[in-house]
């Protein structure tokens, strides 16, 4: 049945993006605007959009025209489109896709309502302006995924300046909230069942750095051990030249921070790292950062991102990032082939590598990958480690699925349990006895 009110909620790109989704979500509701879980059932459709890349922006487009679509048809009153891809493309959007009711820029989702009761009432709105908001623990925010574990955004924006990187003028520069507002959000996090809390932000390594004082991503780490409920406390998106000496410390002090980070290093070339501004080649190299954070005591999983095709990149430079591969014997690694966006310095660098040449590095690298990771889930065998336990496995009923704290929410693997039961939500012992690629398989211990 057809709601007045309701609304058909789709979020597109990345966590960052998903927390203001759910932010905008919590405003409507508190105003009386329900979400739905079926298009068939909703009047208005927000649609939160990436515009990071091409693949983003194609993937934006096609939703929004999908939806034009259903409008046209009587099935939708309104539509709202939120987020990066508003932001990049402006008021060319509205010329173009004049059927849209309401338009918001990332900085701008504070004005949700406002859009859809103007589009409700037949008047299109076009919110966009400098990303300067800064959503904080007053904010209305309704999880969309599971309760027991969800995302606290320390900071919004960034500050750096990556040459091929749209993203500070897209969500504007870094903003960092106050620990006294993060403590809060995560109590009431934990109080609604969060046992595991995702840290994220463009650069968690840069909070802080806008703010006077000395509070840093440590600083936010450590005062969230106050909160006793909290289990697991995740690092991710770490910039390689914020991994401090005291960082690791309290990695390796503290067993309910996971022993785990996402660092993004996109390339080890020197040339290229210099001319993706990502360092003038006199700072910490990516296999020197690995061997410094290997060198603990605990164990700490790793994840990157690589980039592949960037301008100038030479079968030699190529070469040099799949030694770093095999050599750094990463858990987790992400690889995208670079593109060229408006608006970035590097879409006009000279020296461009051809498409079809940047997809079959890609593809090398992602199989050099795949043994690395074979062999890293091989050594697991045997070993017992907690488990947060996710639900059923999609493909199976007759099986759980959970991830060690080693293992980020939907980017990396999962753990799949064959034997023994556990409650949705909880950390459990698991012996793991079978390893592929991406995945385990294992048992629960001390159960009959």
């Amino acid at each position: 049945m057809k709601s007045a009110q309701g609304v058909f909620v789709i979020s597109l790109g990345c966590s960052k993006n998903l927390v203001d989704t759910e932010h905008m979500v919590g405003m409507l509701e508190r105003r009386g605007y329900p979400p739905v879980s079926c298009l068939s059932e909703a009047r208005i459709a927000l649609v939160n959009t990436c515009g990071f890349i091409r693949d983003a922006v194609e993937e934006s487009i096609e939703t929004v025209l999908d939806l034009v679509e259903r409008k046209a048809r009587g099935e939708l009153g309104c539509i709202v489109v939120a987020g990066c891809f508003v932001q990049r493309y402006g008021y060319k959007l509205r010329r173009e896709i004049p059927e849209v009711d309401g338009w918001l820029g990332p900085g701008m989702i504070h004005r949700i309502v406002e859009a859809v009761e103007a589009g409700g009432s037949g008047h299109s709105v076009f919110l966009i302006d400098k990303p300067r908001y800064l959503a904080d623990h007053r904010t209305p925010r309704r999880i969309s995924g599971p309760r027991f574990s969800t995302y606290l955004r320390i900071a919004e924006g960034c500050s750096h300046g990556c040459s091929f990187c749209t993203i500070p003028s897209l969500r504007g520069p870094l903003r960092s909230r106050t620990i006294p507002s993060l403590l809060q959000e995560a109590r009431r996090l934990t109080d609604e069942g969060a046992v595991e809390l995702n840290v994220i932000a463009q650069d968690t390594t840069a909070y802080g750095r806008d703010r006077k004082g000395e509070d840093r991503l440590e600083d936010v780490l450590e005062a969230l051990l106050e909160v006793d409920a909290l289990q697991w406390v995740r690092v991710q998106y770490a910039h390689p030249f914020g991994i401090t000496d005291r960082l690791l410390d309290l990695m390796e002090a503290e067993e309910r921070i996971c022993p785990y980070l996402d660092i993004p290093f996109q390339h080890v070339n020197a040339v290229l790292l210099k001319a993706m501004r990502r360092g003038e080649g006199d700072e910490e190299t990516p296999l020197a950062l690995v061997e410094r954070i290997r060198s603990r005591s605990r164990l700490i999983r790793l994840r990157t991102t690589l980039m592949v095709g960037f301008p100038g990149e030479t079968e030699e430079a190529f070469e040099e990032l799949c030694t770093f591969v095999t050599e750094a014997d990463l858990d987790f690694v992400g690889t995208f082939v670079f593109s060229p966006e408006a608006g970035a310095p590097a879409a006009r660098f000279p020296n461009p590598v051809p498409r079809h040449v940047a997809e079959i590095r890609r593809d090398r690298l992602m199989r050099i990958q795949a043994e690395v990771s074979l062999a890293r889930m091989q050594s697991m065998v045997g070993r017992i480690e907690p488990v947060l336990v996710e639900g059923l496995c999609p493909e199976t009923d007759l099986l759980l699925t959970g991830r060690t704290a080693g293992m980020a929410p939907d980017v990396d693997g999962r753990v799949l349990i064959n034997r023994g039961e556990a409650s949705v939500g909880t950390v459990v012992p698991v012996r793991f006895t079978e390893a592929h690629p991406y995945d385990l398989v294992g048992e629960i211990v001390g159960q009959p």
